[in-house]
């Protein structure tokens, strides 16, 4: 089998990448470990920033999404039992959609499909092979048989367990990395949300946060240890512990039935350069941020957006410039989003003593105080420029 481009993972991240090929009349062909059910179906992230909305518009994918999907145009954030709301258009002029990663997916697999693009499903990449050459290949797995795709390039957006990082000779490459001594007990709840924003809480029992995938689906989570086994909480707990932590005066959790619950590490990890020869790496295969600063999808799809026109330039023009300048230039967005989220984790969960926890407190007295601290938080929130 033979194509331009081969992408490993169908998750948003490859799909995006086949799809802005295809409008460029790149060939392109995509491999997928799991079946077509199985990837439309993960729950993953929920919020889409400002430009990563209007990327998606102008790809030809925003219709359901504006149709469907919610404008948020601030946070909410709690602590010390009260509220404090941070204005997103008042401070910097954006604002963010709430979207989910699943319905992404779907839009993105119906159209490569209705556009005649080739999506593997069931095909599992066992080697990424040649990346030095100018015909790098993807030996994968499809029922019985092993099979060879060769191609010019090869994109990894198979996530932080897949093929891709780990064909990137060791020499080659440098890792960053840090797990956090916390996790987040995450459900999805069939009720509707309580709140028309996304609520971020610190409490001295720890972190929570009420978020939404629909009028009538919530999705929520609480920090805890990193050991802990969500079929330990039953339903009564997780909403008890929900409604202590995000308490304020006037304001009630609305409950329901959870149909779901996971654990969720809270781990931050970059490798540096995301490229090599001819294999790139794009979001999670690359780097992984902590959720709490809604960053990893919006990353992810960063990425595939700038590697596209890095391939546009090189099938087009014959220009090599933005195909070299890739990974420069993506990290220097991940180590942003790297620190934001990092500044949003630590400030908002329990950790260290009790000095550390005065210094939250004083933290969060200064952005509910300061419009500028606001306004850092807002810009970083809603999505920073293209860089």
């Amino acid at each position: 089998m033979r194509t331009r481009v081969g992408i490993i993972g169908a998750g948003p991240s490859g799909l995006l990448l086949s799809h802005l090929l295809h409008l460029w009349g790149i060939e392109s062909v995509v491999l997928e470990s799991r079946e077509r059910d199985h990837v439309q179906a993960r729950q993953r992230a929920g919020v889409v920033e400002h430009g990563v909305a209007r990327l998606l518009r102008e790809a030809g994918l925003g219709e359901r999404m504006d149709r469907e999907g919610t404008t948020h145009h601030g946070i909410e954030l709690r602590f010390s039992g009260r509220s404090h709301r941070v204005d997103f258009p008042g401070l910097c002029g954006r604002d963010v959609r709430i979207w989910a990663q699943t319905e992404i997916v779907k839009d993105l697999v119906a159209r490569r499909l209705a556009d005649g693009g080739q999506i593997l499903f069931g095909a599992r990449a066992t080697a990424v092979e040649d990346i030095e050459s100018d015909r790098p290949r993807v030996r994968f797995v499809r029922g019985q048989s092993e099979q060879v795709l060769e191609c010019d390039y090869v994109a990894a957006c198979d996530g932080f367990h897949g093929i891709g990082r780990r064909s990137l000779p060791p020499e080659a490459v440098s890792t960053f990395d840090r797990l956090h001594p916390f996790s987040w007990l995450g459900v999805l709840a069939d009720v509707a949300p309580s709140c028309e924003e996304l609520v971020y809480a610190r409490h001295e029992r720890g972190f929570a946060l009420h978020s939404m995938r629909s009028s009538r689906v919530s999705r929520l989570y609480l920090q805890v240890p990193n050991d802990t086994d969500p079929d330990a909480w039953t339903q009564e707990r997780v909403w008890d512990e929900l409604a202590e932590r995000m308490a304020v005066p006037g304001w009630e959790l609305r409950r329901g039935p959870i149909t779901a619950k996971s654990l969720i590490p809270m781990r931050s990890f970059v490798t540096e350069p995301m490229s090599h020869g001819r294999l790139y790496l794009a979001g999670d295969a690359a780097h992984i941020v902590p959720p709490t600063g809604a960053k990893g999808l919006n990353l992810a799809l960063h990425d595939v957006a700038l590697l596209a026109r890095g391939l546009r330039a090189w099938y087009t023009r014959r220009e090599t410039g933005p195909l070299e300048a890739y990974s420069d230039t993506a990290l220097r967005r991940v180590w942003r989003a790297q620190h934001f989220s990092h500044w949003m984790t630590t400030l908002l969960h329990t950790h260290g003593d009790a000095f550390d926890h005065r210094l939250q407190l004083a933290h969060l007295e200064f952005l509910a105080s300061s419009r500028a601290a606001s306004a850092q938080l807002a810009e970083n929130y809603t999505g920073l420029p293209h860089v």
